[in-house]
């Protein structure tokens, strides 16, 4: 049998063994090593030693996980704005609005609700993003009821205060956006690996289970790339993981990666 830590990185599955995993942490800001390979982001001090940094998307070619944010959060926001039009149409003409005035069941208000901070700018503009984010919708459903007995006053109310609140959360959804790169390193997390004394880090996007299977049912694969050696793949709860054999990295100081 085979203790795994099993992680996602995109939509892709990947595991690990577990007896190599001395620990897992958030993503921190690293310093940047010159002329380091190309999938090492850059290294940082783990109990008095200093250790590289691996990213994983880097590894198996996927964008940067701030990009992505950066693609989501676009998108969020023009979901809102589309939202909005909406929502003024069906004020002024008192027409049906078939959108969620529920804050916490939007996909951005579901987002939020599972995200949380270590760095104190990005805290601040969370805590003002998610308070303006469900003041609007609030306020956006008690319209929706006025409407039904008081039409015009709803259309007051909407063109004085409505607004405004939504126009605060679009400027906090934009400040959002440009710290999208500290709140990468906020949902990621590091794994770090330690086998005959050669240790690293391996940033993931996040951690799923921990598992255990056995050996005889992992299916070959030919998904292996240059740095990523697999035994094979596995079915795990109903999803194909990649079980990881080996990572080897060059470095100007030889090979820092080795058997998992």
């Amino acid at each position: 049998m085979m203790d795994l830590i099993v992680f996602s990185v995109g939509n892709n599955r990947y595991s690990l063994n577990i007896e190599n995993i001395q620990r897992i942490i958030q993503a921190e800001a690293l310093t940047a090593i010159p002329n380091a390979n190309k999938v090492i982001d850059g290294m940082m001090n783990y109990e008095g030693r200093v250790i590289k940094v691996l990213n994983f998307r880097k590894l198996i070619g996927l964008p940067a996980y701030d990009k992505e944010l950066v693609e989501l959060f676009t998108r969020l926001k023009i979901d809102h704005q589309d939202w909005m039009n909406k929502l003024e149409y069906s004020i002024e003409n008192g027409s049906v609005f078939t959108k969620s005035v529920n804050p916490y069941k939007c996909e951005l208000g579901i987002w939020l609700n599972n995200f949380n901070s270590y760095d104190d700018e990005v805290s601040k503009i969370l805590k003002s993003l998610i308070t303006n984010q469900r003041y609007l919708y609030t306020f956006s459903s008690d319209l929706l009821e006025l409407c039904k007995s008081d039409k015009q006053n709803a259309v007051e109310l909407m063109k004085k205060d409505l607004h405004d609140v939504y126009n605060r959360m679009i400027n906090d959804l934009d400040s959002f956006i440009d710290n999208l790169e500290t709140v990468a390193n906020s949902l990621q997390k590091l794994l770090i690996y330690e086998y005959n004394n050669i240790r690293f880090a391996i940033k993931v996007d996040s951690i799923e289970d921990i598992v255990q299977i056995d050996e005889n049912k992992i299916m070959e694969s030919d998904n292996s790339i240059n740095e990523l050696e697999l035994y094979g793949i596995s079915d795990i709860n109903g999803v194909l993981v990649n079980i990881i054999k080996s990572i080897t990295i060059q470095s100007k100081e030889g090979n820092y990666g080795n058997q998992l």
